[in-house]
């Protein structure tokens, strides 16, 4: 079980942030750790409030404020039930476009006592761009990052040091539908006329964005948001895949065009009856798909990344960055894998001191292997097994015998922040097959695995962790390093013991015993010294 005693309670800081949409009011209760500058959430909530729905005067209107104070009440309580400590709070362009939206903060802050900040179209997306980094290794490669709110669309393009062009477009799902859509199918001269619409509201900042963009290094696309997230559930469903975790999912826009081109075909009755959208993202899911359509196609961009994280997660981060709990943005974005490895190493209470050593030897045998147990050119399979060493053996806490499965289990579900969902997949396997049994076919975690590439990534690095655990049979460390050779067939470990009088025999001895897979899956002879 997760260490839960007071001195590591009082590490924790918990912190809401609330985001108040044209669409939809939402809560994020976040739990920070301060030692290790990372946070965890919690909790989420979301009320569809419809703040987008105006009045002639173009003034929220009375129904949707009320929606959006009894959802602010609620959530208050939530965050008293959480002993939540500050509640960062932010409207967007519904309000900051409304006559009446500084009287409607005004009221907010009279009746639940909250402060809410009016946020612009740029600010916003710095923060999504935050929430964005907050979850996903960006690495020093150029993104454009693409949020398709109710009432705007920010597109930003940034990598892991800084954003290079921020931009909001007044042009959202929830002002598209109600100005342009009603309950019939789409005509073809009435979809030309929007699609034309969209492409004259996205102009200028994709204007500014290809002015700023490098055409000879390659860009890839994040795409987050309700609407995104939602796409790409229908998206999958398309292709027949198991219900999964959106973070991280990818698609192409092939895929995209042939689910829209099927949606706009129907009637807005027809599509309430899908079943994996709410009613009110029925009504919706056109537009914002036109305009993520829309934007791929003027940014000529082929393939797209899920990311479930933005604007709440970015209130947090900017605060954290604020309080000083993080020097800058960078710091957290260089760290980010490690950290959320170590955080959820914590969270299952392993031995960090054991998981450490064990890492270290797995990267010394990784890296005097290179075309002899492993072909990883890339060092693609570097991170993956060192997160492996670290989470391995997270399923102890849960059953001895088998804690293998369990551990494998636990990674698959666990948050690993700046990780696909097919490197936690590969990162879960590595430690479900570092001991007993080998792949089979009826295994859920090998057929989670699905490309061949992936399945040999898993292959190498559980042998190399399977070689590596083999030796940590002490309390302490024993050993100080090991020197690897090969000579015809016969691959030599030499271990250097840390005290020279030390004989290392139990360590050798283990080691030994996997000889017999190393012959079968390697065609190696082992020989120990």
């Amino acid at each position: 079980m997760p260490n839960t005693s007071n001195e590591n309670k009082n590490k924790d800081i918990y912190v809401a942030s609330i985001d108040i949409g044209t669409n939809s009011t939402h809560l994020l209760i976040a739990q920070i750790n301060t030692d290790l500058k990372t946070f965890s959430i919690k909790f989420t909530e979301k009320s569809t409030t419809r703040l987008g729905e105006r009045d002639d005067e173009g003034n929220l209107t009375e129904e949707s404020i009320k929606r959006v104070l009894e959802t602010l009440k609620r959530f208050k309580e939530y965050c008293l039930s959480y002993g939540v400590k500050k509640i960062l709070a932010a409207a967007t362009s519904a309000v900051r476009e409304s006559p009446n939206g500084r009287e409607f903060i005004k009221t907010i802050k009279d009746i639940i006592g909250f402060n809410i900040e009016l946020i612009s179209g740029s600010e916003e997306a710095r923060l999504i761009y935050l929430g964005v980094l907050s979850g996903m290794s960006l690495d020093n490669k150029s993104h454009l990052i693409i949020d398709i709110g109710g009432g705007s669309t920010e597109i930003i393009l940034a990598d892991s040091e800084d954003t290079r062009a921020l931009t909001s477009a007044r042009v959202g799902a929830v002002r598209l539908k109600n100005d342009f859509f009603d309950e019939g199918p789409l005509t073809n001269s009435r979809m030309k006329f929007i699609k034309t619409f969209i492409q004259g509201s996205l102009e200028p900042s994709i204007g500014k964005i290809n002015k700023r963009i490098d055409k000879n290094k390659p860009i890839s696309l994040i795409a987050t948001s309700g609407t995104a997230i939602a796409l790409a559930n229908l998206v999958s469903a398309e292709l027949g895949e198991p219900k999964q975790k959106m973070h991280g999912y990818k698609f192409k826009k092939d895929k995209l065009d042939a689910l829209l081109e099927k949606l706009t075909k129907m009637s807005a009755n027809e599509r309430r009856k899908i079943p994996s959208l709410s009613d009110r993202r029925s009504e919706i899911i056109v537009p914002g798909g036109l305009i993520l359509e829309t934007s791929l196609r003027l940014l000529n961009i082929d393939e797209l990344t899920i990311s479930e994280r933005a604007l709440r997660e970015g209130l947090v981060v900017d605060w954290m960055i604020r309080k000083g709990m993080l020097k800058s943005k960078f710091s957290m974005q260089s760290n980010i894998r490690k950290t959320t490895v170590i955080h959820q190493a914590d969270k299952f209470g392993v031995n960090k001191v054991r998981a450490e050593k064990v890492a270290n030897l797995a990267l010394e045998i990784y890296d005097q292997t290179q075309d002899i147990l492993h072909i990883d050119h890339k060092k693609y399979g570097r991170n993956l097994l060192w997160a492996a060493c670290f989470l391995c053996n997270c399923g102890k806490q849960i059953n001895l015998s088998a804690y293998h499965k369990h551990s494998w289990y636990l990674i698959k579900n666990c948050e690993l922040l700046g990780y696909s969902i097919s490197e936690k997949n590969i990162i879960a396997s590595i430690a479900r097959y570092h001991r007993k049994n080998m792949p089979k076919k009826r295994h859920e975690s090998w057929q989670s695995i699905i490309s061949r590439e992936d399945k040999e990534t898993v292959l190498d690095m559980s042998l190399i962790l399977r070689l590596a655990s083999s030796m940590d049979k002490r309390p302490d460390p024993s050993i100080a390093s090991v020197k690897i050779s090969l000579a015809n067939n016969y691959i030599t470990f030499k271990l250097i013991p840390k005290k020279i009088r030390d004989d290392l025999l139990l360590e050798k001895w283990n080691l030994k015993s996997c000889e017999g897979l190393l012959k079968e899956s390697k065609g190696l002879n082992l020989i120990v010294i």
